[in-house]
């Protein structure tokens, strides 16, 4: 297990906190990040003036510039929270650009899919606790409650840190009982899979992992939970929360599903594990689940993930 003295947390966010859009990966469209904005101020926050970027390909601008953006945010006294615009690709060509041995600043990093990346790179290099939950124009551009929007509870808690402990329900379904304590870590899966012989691979020992993606099939699932089997990740697992896998349906009709490929896979592994929480790529509410945190997992019923200590300070 890690140290608690080793994680970083950032400040927590408040009424009036201003943000910083960052676009790590590929480009939005100018109107989802518009109702994104609209619906950070409508929770009470500020926006940084957003960047116009000249798109390079499916990158939302080149990779020094996209590196730049992130690390300004970062020295910016006037932004107190990184929130990305979308996913897509290009994060990891940040890291490879090269980061500086000491970050200026530590704060809230918000994003999921492509931002996976990011996310385990400061953690496996740095500790920082980070938060898989909406980005601008994906998630916050269709608001609190709605489908394809995000769940306002979940956002605003993680970020907040009032509450030195709460608990988040998973609405998803068990399927193997039980309960357990771990850190909380993961994202997208085919993202968390591409660290492994990296010199930032996720350490997954003791962890509550956090499975979810989009767009595959089942045997492509398979294929990377067996990867991740072979390359020690799941042994030292304490729970699973897996995502609902939108877009992955069977090609051949009564051939195996996503959810039959995670329990044949998954289930002998003894843990409790929970399967089709709204995490990440979904079409309901987005969850918000803070990362490198102590957390508890009951999985039963539709399961839910007690959070034991703020990934913020106050």
């Amino acid at each position: 297990m890690i140290a608690a003295s080793a994680v970083q947390k950032p400040r927590a966010v408040r009424a009036g906190s201003r943000f910083a859009v960052i676009a790590p990966a590929s480009p939005a469209k100018n109107e989802a990040l518009a109702a994104g904005q609209k619906e950070l101020e409508r929770l009470g926050f500020s926006v940084a003036p957003l960047k116009q970027h000249d798109s390079e390909g499916y990158f939302a601008s080149s990779a020094m510039e996209r590196t730049e953006e992130f690390l300004a945010a970062l020295r910016s006294d006037a932004c107190d929270a990184l929130i990305a615009t979308r996913g897509g690709y290009g994060s990891v060509y940040l890291l490879d650009e090269g980061f500086p041995a000491h970050f200026p600043a530590i704060k809230p990093l918000i994003g999921f899919s492509d931002l996976t990346t990011l996310q385990i790179y400061l953690w496996q290099k740095h500790r920082w606790t980070g938060f898989y939950g909406p980005m601008l124009a994906a998630g916050l551009n269709h608001g609190a409650g709605a489908p394809g929007g995000y769940d306002e509870s979940s956002f605003l808690q993680a970020l907040s840190g009032a509450q030195p402990s709460w608990t988040i329900p998973l609405r998803g379904e068990t399927l193997t009982g039980g309960a357990a304590e771990g850190i909380i870590l993961g994202g997208a899966m085919t993202l968390l899979e591409a660290t492994v012989g990296t010199p930032w691979e996720l350490d997954t020992d003791g962890a509550i992992l956090l499975l979810e993606d989009r767009a595959m099939k089942p045997y492509q699932v398979d294929r990377v939970l067996m990867h991740l089997k072979h390359a020690g990740k799941l042994s030292k697992l304490r729970g699973i929360i897996l995502g609902d896998f939108p877009e992955c349906e069977p090609p051949v009709a009564d051939s195996p599903s996503v959810r039959d490929v995670c329990g044949r896979i998954l289930s002998p592994l003894g843990i409790p594990i929970v399967y089709g929480a709204p995490v990440g790529h979904t079409a309901r509410p987005m969850l918000t689940i803070p990362l490198g945190v102590r957390a508890r997992l009951v999985a039963d019923g539709e399961g839910k993930l007690e959070i034991l200590e703020p990934a913020v300070i106050a």
